[in-house]
């Protein structure tokens, strides 16, 4: 999931979402749903820290810290029902 950081240097740059978007490379559709939370983007997208890179903040800031990085599996126990 993507930080309130990310959102809010979003928000406050001086530059439209759309220009922020073409200028990491990304269809500005895709900037669109991630910030509103319909898409949802796993930790290192390479999208998501291009758009990092475009509003000055490192990939640490993009993610929220509770989010598990690429690849890494959740430790979740089955639960018996009674």
């Amino acid at each position: 999931m993507i930080s309130k950081k990310f959102r809010v240097a979003v928000k406050l740059s001086n530059r439209r979402a759309y220009q922020i978007a073409w200028e990491a490379g990304v269809h500005p559709n895709f900037l669109s749903k991630v910030i509103n939370g319909i898409e949802r983007v796993n930790p290192g997208d390479p999208r998501v820290i291009r758009i990092g890179k475009v509003l000055g903040l490192s990939e640490d800031d993009l993610f929220e810290e509770n989010t598990p990085k690429r690849g890494a599996q959740w430790n979740c126990k089955k639960s018996r029902i009674q």
